[in-house]
């Protein structure tokens, strides 16, 4: 097998990724007003599966601290209810039929602490797969610079512009994790 070639655009990719994932887990992280990013993160164990929610319903908002939840098949009622109780958002689904209230309540200052600690928590596992890549990445270049398809040089350039790009990375996400907790700890 031929060694995969060292691609600093791939690496970018990778971390990007990771902190895609870590500005959606944020964007579900409640902070006292209704949003249907919410409610997007939950999967609802459905037809033999997890499904996100937004495939088994309709999310909107009514009013600035309701959210209004109108499920499509009757069966699945209740599954939502039991995924939105296992959330951890501390909602309290409110059903009628085949449409679910989530009532958001004020953020006491216990809870806002919580969320940030939540939040911080996101941040970390992003960091930690952002961290990941770069290893991934740095790995690839010694092997390389092993086999003989690199000079020492080119290795030491390359692991430059890795740090570099690793370090862009963790700034982003931790600008969006103060970004996320100014937005909490605001009243």
């Amino acid at each position: 097998m031929a060694a995969q070639p060292f691609n600093i655009a791939d690496l970018k990719r990778r971390m990007q990724g990771a902190a895609g994932v870590l500005k959606t887990e944020l964007s579900g992280l409640r902070t006292g007003r209704a949003t249907p990013s919410l409610v997007e993160p939950i999967t609802v164990e459905a037809y033999g599966s997890n499904m996100p929610l937004s495939q088994v319903a309709t999310v909107a908002i009514p009013e600035p601290r309701l959210i209004s939840i109108q499920v499509w098949d009757k069966s699945v009622v209740s599954a939502v209810e039991k995924a939105i109780r296992d959330s951890n958002l501390g909602l309290n689904p409110n059903t009628e039929g085949q449409v679910i209230r989530l009532r958001i309540p004020d953020l006491n200052e216990e809870r806002r602490k919580e969320l940030v600690k939540v939040a911080h928590k996101y941040a970390e596992a992003a960091k930690v797969a952002i961290r990941h890549v770069r290893r991934d990445g740095i790995d690839l270049l010694k092997k390389s610079q092993k086999d003989g398809h690199v000079s020492e040089d080119e290795t030491k350039r390359h692991e430059a512009e890795v740090q570099k790009v690793t370090d862009t990375a963790i700034a982003e996400v931790d600008q969006m994790l103060a970004h996320k907790e100014k937005e909490i700890l605001s009243v």
